[in-house]
């Protein structure tokens, strides 16, 4: 039986990895689980799974967790030292499914204890690749990906092969989300909730609007560049609107080994959880008569610009693409509090990283006072422009 701690698990990632978990109860027992806000359910998480621990990260919540899990010998705590606590604890395998750059930090306590990091956290890699990875290798932690793009990859990467340069490329597939066959003039119009309905996936508003930008997969080219080891020419990205081949690695004999399935989080959950046996998910079998056609094409870096800022981000460096993350972040959330039109989020990034200098980042601490900084000229930007 595995020991396990979900960081995160009140979110979209996290409640999957609960599903999972409760799918194969006899092989895993729960740690810790950490939460944002949501005291309610992360209560009634920590009762069915029968966890050592829960931790509200939000404070002024401590009372309300407490309320939730009376008459329970579950412990509790709250705030950000509390989170890093619970990071710390001595679990097997970690789930890290915090969103965003706030992962960062409870990401790098999970390293350091040199075990297992299932990383769901796409920004960790995002903000800080180069010092997460010399961390991992150091510590002797496993890394396992959890987005579905990257455990595909994962999951159909010969290392052995690509030590031997015998592979061409990989091959990230996308969704093309919400407005793959809108203009602009749809989408400069569009507003939050038509940004958040995704034809295919049930994800969190912030990755939702990241892939109606195709930001999203801006940020996997990055993750995929510091999780495989290839240069950035040999990282494609097609658009695939059925989602269900989620990524493929091109060999150099014409080779392609692709891993496919129904779009469901749970399966690359239950990949990583299982490692490296296969457990069950509780999806449901991919029918491919049912299926029937799978379409494929080229993005449109026009329509969709942060594709080539993150690629653009990426050639410059760890520090431009923290940046990169920082600017969308912000951007993001001006967005779904309607502070500035779909348009604006990339237009703003793009800014942000042209009155950027570059400088200098060589440890976790460096990634979070600069992705602080950025916050910061961001909102300026936005006040600025949307008055």
């Amino acid at each position: 039986m595995k020991s396990i701690s979900i960081l995160g698990s009140t979110g979209s990632i996290g409640k999957s990895t609960v599903s999972v978990i409760k799918e194969n109860q006899d092989r895993f027992s729960v740690t810790a689980l950490v939460a944002g806000s949501n005291t309610s359910l992360l209560a009634e998480q920590a009762k069915s799974l029968g966890a050592k621990l829960a931790v509200v990260a939000d404070e002024t919540k401590y009372n309300e967790l407490k309320e939730n899990l009376a008459g329970t010998n579950i412990k509790i705590a709250a705030g950000k030292s509390a989170v890093l606590e619970a990071a710390a604890t001595d679990a097997d395998i970690t789930m890290s499914s915090i969103v965003g750059a706030a992962g960062l930090e409870p990401t790098a306590e999970v390293i350091k204890r040199g075990k297992t990091l299932a990383l769901a956290n796409k920004e960790t890699l995002v903000c800080a690749g180069e010092i997460v990875m010399r961390m991992t290798k150091d510590k002797g932690t496993t890394l396992l990906p959890v987005d579905s793009e990257h455990s595909a990859i994962f999951q159909c990467l010969n290392e052995s092969q690509k030590d031997k340069g015998q592979v061409a490329s990989l091959i990230l597939t996308a969704s093309g989300g919400p407005f793959r066959d809108k203009d602009l003039d749809f989408m400069a119009k569009a507003t939050p909730e038509q940004a958040v309905s995704h034809p295919n996936w049930s994800m969190g508003a912030k990755i939702s609007v990241d892939s109606a930008t195709m930001m999203n997969k801006g940020l996997e080219i990055i993750e995929a560049y510091h999780l495989f080891g290839l240069p950035l020419e040999k990282i494609k990205v097609v658009v695939h609107p059925q989602s269900i081949i989620h990524s493929a690695v091109s060999y150099i004999d014409g080779s392609v080994l692709a891993q496919l399935g129904n779009p469901d989080m749970r399966t690359p959950i239950s990949y990583a959880l299982g490692f490296s046996d296969r457990i069950p998910s509780g999806v449901r079998q991919l029918d491919l008569a049912e299926i029937g056609t799978l379409s494929f094409f080229a993005p449109n870096e026009t329509r969709f610009p942060s594709l080539k800022l993150a690629k653009s981000a990426l050639a410059k460096g760890s520090f431009f693409t923290n940046v990169l993350n920082a600017a969308n972040e912000v951007a993001v959330a001006a967005f779904l509090a309607k502070r500035i039109p779909f348009l604006a989020i990339a237009n703003t990034v793009s800014k942000v990283l042209e009155n950027t200098p570059s400088g200098e980042m060589a440890t976790i601490a460096d990634a979070i006072a600069l992705d602080a900084e950025i916050r910061i000229k961001t909102k300026e930007i936005i006040n600025k422009d949307y008055k």
